[in-house]
């Protein structure tokens, strides 16, 4: 769009949300502009990671959809794609990264033995490019995850095997912090569980929570590393019985202190995650976003602007907690371009935050303490109808990205047919 129509717009928009919402919105994009989105390196392979030729996806309660052209097969192509991503996001973002993306050099490195040089190049390549960046400790896709157990396994030598790599990637993390200014988030989600039927819940649960203590017992920096502990309801071979699941680590997290992840896609469609924020937050010092999006189960598609997206941002903004969540996208559709499932999804995340800044906040809340909630509604109906778009257009301008559309679609597809549809 050009710029003088873009410009001419957001200045009605200036107004009318200044004199019928009381909202200033240079503020808001001031905000909106500081507010970073870790972007997960997943999606631009499908989680095959790069510990061995030709990998993929190898169980462990994960499946990825579909097989579009172009996946990035080395870690030089994954960081232009990535890179080329972040060129089509407004704002100034962070990389997040799985254990199995470290670089090895063709030799065999098993997971409980990954150093901070197998990150090197990941590391040099955020400092190019300003980036911070965050971690995940990689507890599946590997033989001794196959029986479905890691840090709850029956096993000793197993659990011991993964408590050093969870070590291992903690050690990363600060690392990685400590090297690019800010505290770098390590995430952590395991895949245990059973098919069917269990009759020793109690054991599995006492064994990860003893994995857990012995893990946690090193402690860091918190200007260089944090620590996330992640459920989730069910997933592929653990339809009965997740170990890890929202009930242990909430309980967890609260007694040890410890950052909590609320996955979107990790619950029952029923369940509202936007109402567990200022559950959450009574009791925690941060939460983990990760925004994903299920379609009837846990299916990692990409993130869109819908209801769910919507009232998860809003809650953040209206506790206010922006200064206490932090957000990630976790999904790995491989069905699209994959380029462009990442740029939907993390400008789906934005746009929700831009709707949430624009709510009149400081008329809502006399319209509710006064207990006019006639007034209340009727001013949640007016947003709806508020010039949000023209705001956002404006936003991406200012940041230097096409705004939606035909101008982002040719940049996403123009890449494609330079560089990705080469990749055979």
């Amino acid at each position: 769009m050009n710029a003088k129509i873009i410009e001419k717009n957001y200045q009605i928009a200036k107004e009318r949300y200044a004199e019928e919402m009381e909202i200033d919105t240079e503020k808001v994009l001031q905000i909106l502009r500081a507010v970073p989105l870790s972007v997960h390196c997943w999606q631009g392979d499908d989680v095959a990671g790069f510990e061995k030729p030709d990998s993929a996806l190898d169980g462990g309660g994960l499946q990825v959809t579909g097989n579009y052209p172009g996946r990035a097969r080395t870690p030089s192509e994954l960081r232009a794609d990535m890179k080329m991503a972040f060129s089509l996001i407004p704002g100034q973002h962070r990389a997040n990264l799985h254990a199995m993306y470290g670089e090895f050099g063709g030799k065999k490195v098993d997971r409980n033995e990954i150093e901070p040089k197998h990150f090197k190049n990941w590391i040099d390549w955020a400092k190019d490019e300003k980036l911070a960046l965050d971690f995940n400790a990689t507890c599946f896709s590997h033989p001794k995850a196959a029986d479905g157990f890691t840090l709850s396994s029956h096993d000793a030598g197993t659990r011991k095997f993964w408590m050093e790599h969870v070590q291992r990637t903690r050690q990363i993390s600060a690392f990685m912090g400590k090297e690019l200014g800010k505290a770098c988030i390590h995430n952590l989600w395991i895949p245990d569980g059973s098919k069917d039927d269990c009759v020793q819940r109690w054991n599995y649960r006492s064994r990860l929570r003893q994995s857990l203590d012995d893990i946690f017992k090193i402690e860091y920096d918190p200007k260089k590393m944090r620590d996330s502990i992640e459920g989730k309801l069910f997933g592929i071979g653990s339809e009965s019985f997740v170990v890890g699941s929202n009930d242990f680590y909430m309980g967890y997290a609260v007694k040890n202190g410890i950052m909590l992840c609320l996955d979107l896609g990790h619950f029952h469609p029923t369940e509202s995650v936007a109402d567990k924020i200022s559950a959450v937050l009574q009791f925690c010092r941060d939460v983990l976003i990760h925004a994903s999006r299920g379609v009837r189960w846990d299916s990692d598609h990409a993130a869109i602007l819908n209801d769910e997206m919507r009232s998860l941002l809003q809650e953040v903004v209206r506790i206010p907690a922006l200064d206490r969540v932090h957000f990630a996208l976790d999904y790995f559709d491989a069905s699209i371009n994959r380029v462009g499932a990442w740029v939907i999804g993390a400008r789906a995340v934005l746009k929700a935050l831009l709707l949430a800044l624009l709510e009149p906040a400081g008329k809502l809340r006399r319209f509710e303490k006064d207990g006019n909630f006639f007034g209340r509604l009727e001013t949640l109906e007016a947003g709806k109808s508020m010039p949000f778009g023209a705001v956002w257009e404006y936003h991406c301008m200012k940041c230097g990205v096409p705004a939606d559309g035909a101008e982002l679609v040719r940049a996403i597809l123009d890449y494609e047919a330079k560089v990705q549809s080469k990749r055979k």
